[in-house]
């Protein structure tokens, strides 16, 4: 019963940061400044999503669920190295291109 109130924070504080990240990238004004919560809130609404579910799956520990939790940590790992490069690099790739900042 707590392993599932866990589980439910860390899905709905996921799900908070992913809303956070969409008003930014609705509500800024140009695309560097939308990279930032683009980059950012997703990392870390990805990460709470993926902990919600590794709790709910080594809530009843076997052999399956052993193996089925590692992959979800491998998938947690992957992105949160991948996502902030990405971000760097489509900023970087713009900055080349001459796109310019948004100014007031």
């Amino acid at each position: 019963m707590i392993l599932d109130i866990v589980c439910i924070i860390f899905v709905l504080g996921g799900l908070l940061f992913f809303t956070g990240g969409s008003v930014g990238i609705i509500r800024l004004p140009d695309f560097y400044t939308r990279m930032h919560p683009a980059g950012k809130l997703d990392s870390m609404g990805s990460l709470m999503v993926i902990i919600g579910l590794f709790v709910y799956i080594m809530e009843t520990p076997n052999l399956l669920n052993a193996l089925t939790g590692l992959k979800i940590v491998l998938i947690a790992v992957f992105m949160y190295l991948s996502s902030p490069t990405a971000t760097h690099c489509i900023v970087d790739a713009a900055m080349r291109s001459g796109l310019k900042p948004w100014e007031k």
